[in-house]
């Protein structure tokens, strides 16, 4: 088998972990679990070169100088004019490939404890999408999620499945039947397919897209490790995700299940379950003084946090900025008035 290209997508905002993830510097660039950020851990996970070519990096103009400080000699950075979403941002990669090439699609800012058993899946996806398969890698679901969307596999392949149906993120009824059935996973973004096949899909689903797209990279320009497909083509795409315009539409739909210890960091409570806890449940990043708490987490970067009597809690500082909020309530961050400025 030929090298794998990480193709890693690293748009967004963050802003359901504000007031840490700015606009200055969002959540890909923060170490938020461990000493490295998530950006710099996207890329050791596909850093054996015996497995993995040099990676490209698709992005916004403003995170090009975050992406330069970590990515490796011979990575590449396709500079989108406009964000569009995933299915137009993935084609400007595909696009500039072999037709033939494996394409491993990950997003830059997901935390992934067992980077074995990312790479098994990986391969497994591999050895599909040289059959023409377009692969989602599905995430073991632990836990009823209504923050996530689902994939239904059906008949069993050589290795994985087919897709039976992409489900979009369900209510806690649904989520919890779809947990207790066993044929569903948590769709976590991740693909992997041929350049040409996608490029194959897009076209056949996205005519529009897969035009502007290939009008946009003929036109680009290359300025050293940066690559700038035109402007005006890509920014007259009507943009919409890989899931809509392609996964869900596609027959050639295959899916393999990984358990890897996987989150999306999502919110502040999703980075609260990847921190070390003590006995009590709680959890500290910087100074803080916690007493008769339960499941609390600080997050402070310089002054001391003192919180007494509480439980299911987040406290976070940064510079000028103090969130508190209890865990049931973490999803409406975003909704925040300095959230919202980012």
């Amino acid at each position: 088998m030929s090298k794998i290209v990480p193709v890693i997508m690293c748009g967004g905002s963050g802003t359901r972990l504000w007031p840490r993830s700015r606009k200055t510097k969002p959540k890909p660039f923060l170490p938020l679990v461990g000493d490295q950020t998530l950006f710099e851990a996207t890329l050791a996970r596909c850093s054996d070169e015996t497995m993995f070519a040099s990676p490209i990096v698709v992005a916004g103009d403003a995170h090009v100088p975050h992406i330069r400080e970590s990515l490796p000699s011979g990575g590449t950075i396709i500079v989108e004019p406009g964000a569009r979403n995933t299915a137009p941002a993935i084609a400007l990669a595909a696009a500039r490939l072999p037709a033939e090439a494996v394409m491993l699609v990950c997003p830059s800012d997901h935390h992934i404890r067992d980077s074995e058993a990312f790479r098994r899946a990986v391969i497994d996806a591999a050895a599909l999408a040289e059959s023409r398969h377009l692969v989602a890698i599905g995430i073991t679901p632990t836990a009823p999620e209504t923050g996530f969307g689902y994939i239904e596999r059906g008949e069993p392949l050589p290795v994985g499945y087919r897709v039976r149906r992409f489900v979009e993120k369900p209510d806690l009824e649904r989520a919890t039947v779809f947990l207790a059935d066993g044929n569903f996973a948590w769709n976590g973004g991740i693909f992997v397919f041929r350049a040409g096949t996608y490029l194959e899909e897009l076209g056949a689903h996205r005519p529009d897209i897969a035009g502007l797209v290939r009008q946009a990279v003929t036109e680009g320009k290359t300025e050293e490790d940066l690559f700038h497909p035109a402007a005006e083509p890509f920014c007259r795409i009507d943009g919409e995700s890989i899931d809509f315009a392609v996964m869900e539409k596609t027959g050639r739909a295959a899916t393999v299940m990984a358990d890897m210890g996987w989150s999306d960091i999502g919110n502040w409570k999703a980075l609260f379950n990847e921190q070390e806890c003590g006995e009590a449940g709680n959890a500290v990043r910087g100074r803080a003084d916690l007493v008769d708490c339960e499941n609390v987490f600080v997050d402070s970067d310089g002054p001391r946090v003192s919180v007494i009597g509480l439980s299911n809690v987040v406290v976070v500082v940064d510079g000028n900025e103090v969130l508190v909020t209890c865990c049931d309530s973490v999803q409406n961050v975003g909704k925040l008035q300095g959230a919202l400025q980012q």
